[in-house]
């Protein structure tokens, strides 16, 4: 415990050398315990990585005298938070793209690149913006919710909203210049 709070010290005055030493001392237990609450290998890898990220990019903040791990497992379970409730989203959303690009008197290449272009739309959406900015745009274009409805489901100003569509019909636009 001594030593975790002269590393702790360190750490907060930015010395690298002790963040590699707590990093080594509790990667693998934070990953097992990640792992615990999200069974998929690679996003709890991620989470780990993010969650020490987050303390050396806050490490001025640092508490020496609290438990590191306690300070760990609050980030980390909070990034499972938000990845859950990202996949929460993906998943609503996941078969609710239109299928506005299939017509019976198209051909089989148009239709093709109709799909492409309907599959990459829902992958910008979902990878490219920000939460905010993701749900009014599926709100406003996959449900047909009003701008006002939506100001009113997020208790937002109806320019908050125009300004998030804007933003992320400009998002992409430009991500799909390449596909058009």
């Amino acid at each position: 415990m001594l030593k975790e709070k002269q590393l702790l010290l360190q750490i907060k005055k930015g010395n690298q050398n002790a963040f590699k030493k707590i990093f080594y001392n509790y990667h693998q237990s934070l990953y097992r315990f990640v792992f615990y609450k999200i069974k998929d290998e690679d996003q709890s890898d991620d989470i780990t990585q993010e969650t020490f990220l987050r303390v050396w990019k806050n490490r001025k903040s640092i508490k020496e005298d609290k438990s590191f791990f306690a300070l760990i497992a609050k980030i980390s379970s909070n990034l499972c938070y938000d990845y859950f409730r990202h996949q929460e989203v993906r998943n609503r959303y996941k078969n609710s793209v239109p299928d506005f690009l299939k017509h019976e008197n198209q051909d089989p290449e148009s239709i093709n690149q109709g799909e492409t272009l309907q599959t990459e739309i829902f992958r910008l959406i979902n990878e490219k913006l920000p939460d905010k900015c993701r749900n009014i745009i599926l709100l406003s274009r996959i449900e047909g919710k009003s701008n006002q409805e939506i100001a009113e489901i997020f208790s937002i100003s109806l320019r908050t909203v125009e300004n998030q569509i804007y933003r992320g019909i400009k998002i992409l636009k430009k991500n799909l210049s390449n596909l058009l």
